[in-house]
């Protein structure tokens, strides 16, 4: 993966990690020792980005997929009309994928400030680790 990751340079298709790479990813993401090989190639995804090799170990709150940029989330319109002047727009409203913080203003969904940094090929950041 390494060596092509060096000559494609950016390849935005997020794929299961390799066999290989799997004590990287045990390491990298700290998982325990007693967690099967088959379960951590299910939970980790890998990626090229700058001609390196990145991984993410993603969960029930993580996505390793691109980010949303929306301004317009027609998710959290629907909730906002049903919930007018809500505090906040619950991320299983507006998807985890979501940058922006949401809050409902009487029926409108309003951008409150952005909360996740996007990486130069449009990934959570956060999310990511580059290859070690």
């Amino acid at each position: 993966m390494q060596s092509y990751c060096a000559k494609v340079g950016n390849d935005d298709r997020v794929q299961p990690v390799p066999r290989a790479l799997l004590p990287n990813a045990r390491r990298m993401f700290d998982v325990p020792a007693d967690m099967v090989a088959s379960r951590v190639k299910a939970t980790t995804s890998v990626r090229c980005m700058n001609s390196a090799v990145w991984l993410c170990n993603y969960g029930a709150n993580l996505t390793c997929g691109k980010a949303d940029v929306s301004r317009k989330s027609p998710r959290a319109e629907r909730f906002c009309e049903q919930n007018p002047d809500s505090v906040g727009v619950p991320m299983s409203a507006t998807g985890h994928a979501t940058v922006y913080d949401w809050k409902c203003v009487g029926r409108e969904a309003r951008i409150m400030g952005q909360i996740v940094e996007i990486d130069g090929r449009g990934f959570m950041a956060e999310n990511w680790m580059q290859l070690e």
